[in-house]
């Protein structure tokens, strides 16, 4: 084989061309052997290509560098990455979320002079995960965007993958809350060998309280907002609801207004009843409002979980029914019932989704008991009851916290005017499922 050594080829004249080989042939380049580019390489059937750099950057560096891609992390904060002065077509500069946090703390690209996609403004980066490659083109185009992905794409067909309401994450589980409406939108439904499925838990509205009458005793409390949940599910906790590739609108349900304060003998100061919330196909039902007391002397009203019945004359009233409409398992328990002494002037208890609300016995009924839920990832007491009115406490009834879908409490008497009951909590509708 012949050898030639020289430091420079050039070619005969001034800006020609000089030729490797003729057709046919084979130029080898040998292990070990490095080629540096200086100019411009054309022809071989690649441009837009980078070199990525794998130390991770945690601010502008400056004017990026053609043919470099940067893993940005944004973890500490968002910050700029400013594209090349004077481009040239043909070069290239890449970015990647490498902390998975461009959705809370964006990658802003910073155009230096030239436009991107067409426009003379700055490009925001804010999807989690991502890759994207910019190469420029030319002047009027500028810097374009010739490919991009996200990190979750690689599992998509695996896992379930889903946007809507607030997410956080608890281990190998993401959890979707709504404490408002909104819509769970669910872009990929995984496969079997990941997740296909998701848990839920769906809380209605408690009722409001019952108020009282001037100069007399307590109104009943509320009944619960409805409590459906798959939570936690038999196959360890990785879901029991199949869902498919589509958009879900969810609704959250306002809890019940409270019982007012009367001056005399009224059947007008009941709380109202609590709504209902909807994930799917699954309906939890508000929760039966409070009687006003004591001179209405009405039965207890029905709901996920049913409201007390009022105390006064005569005796014998009913609780209200929980679990209206029926599911199973149920939603919710059956409020306090008044089979006291006519001239007992307390109130029952609202039902809860872990029990029934107290009957008048002749003092006023316990609220009925609600259920613990660990599913947002801590331990949560949802769809308690309201508790019954008396006739000696003179305060205003306690109101359900919110998103809990508790029952408000009845006002107790006497007092003049009469005392107004709580509000009912509003409910709460979350979802999880197994993400990677």
């Amino acid at each position: 084989m012949s050898e030639v050594k020289v430091n420079k080829i050039s070619p005969r004249t001034n800006c020609g061309t000089v030729q490797l080989g003729d057709s046919g042939d084979t130029i080898t380049i040998p292990a070990g052997a490095t080629i540096t580019n200086n100019g411009t390489a054309a022809g071989f059937g690649s441009t837009g290509e980078v070199s990525w750099n794998t130390t991770k950057i945690t601010a502008d560096p400056g004017n990026a560098v053609s043919g470099v891609g940067y893993f940005t992390d944004t973890s500490g904060g968002a910050f700029n990455v400013t594209l090349p002065s004077s481009p040239s077509a043909g070069n290239v500069v890449a970015v990647a979320d490498y902390a998975n946090t461009w959705d809370t703390n964006n990658l802003t690209i910073a155009r230096n002079g030239s436009n991107i996609e067409g426009d003379a403004s700055d490009f925001v980066c804010n999807q989690e995960g991502a890759t994207i490659t910019f190469v420029y083109v030319d002047a009027t185009k500028g810097w374009v965007c010739t490919n991009s992905g996200n990190s979750s794409q690689a599992f998509e067909a695996l896992y379930v993958t889903a946007t809507g309401g607030t997410i956080t994450t608890c281990g190998d589980f993401k959890i979707h809350t709504f404490t408002g409406p909104g819509t769970f939108t669910v872009s990929c439904a995984g496969n079997p060998g990941g997740s296909t499925a998701v848990d839920y838990l769906v809380v209605a509205g408690g009722g409001g309280g019952g108020g009282t009458e001037g100069g007399a005793g307590g109104g009943s409390g509320a009944g619960a907002g409805g409590y459906r949940t798959t939570f936690p599910s038999p196959n360890c906790n990785a879901g029991s609801f199949p869902i498919s590739a589509q958009a879900y609108p969810i609704t959250v349900g306002g809890g019940g207004s409270p019982g007012t304060g009367v001056p005399g003998p009224s059947a007008g100061n009941n709380g109202g009843d609590g709504a209902n919330s909807v994930f799917s196909t699954i309906t939890a039902n508000g929760g039966g409002g409070g009687r006003g007391g004591p001179c209405g002397s009405q039965n207890g009203a029905p709901g996920g979980s049913g409201g007390g019945a009022s105390g006064g004359n005569p005796n014998g009233r009913a609780a209200g029914a929980g679990n209206t409409p029926p599911v199973s398992p149920p939603q919710g328990n059956d409020g306090g019932a008044h089979n006291a002494p006519s001239s007992t002037y307390t109130g029952a208890g609202g039902g809860g989704a872990g029990g029934a609300g107290g009957d008048v016995t002749p003092a006023k009924g316990v609220p009925g008991p609600g259920a613990p839920n660990s599913i947002t990832g801590s331990g949560v007491t949802y769809s308690t009851g309201g508790e019954g009115g008396d006739y000696n406490g003179r305060t205003g009834g306690a109101g359900g916290a919110a998103n809990t879908g508790d029952g408000g409490s009845a006002g107790s008497g006497p007092a003049t005017p009469g005392l107004p009951g709580g509000g009912g909590g509003s409910g709460i509708v979350v979802i999880r499922y197994k993400y990677q």
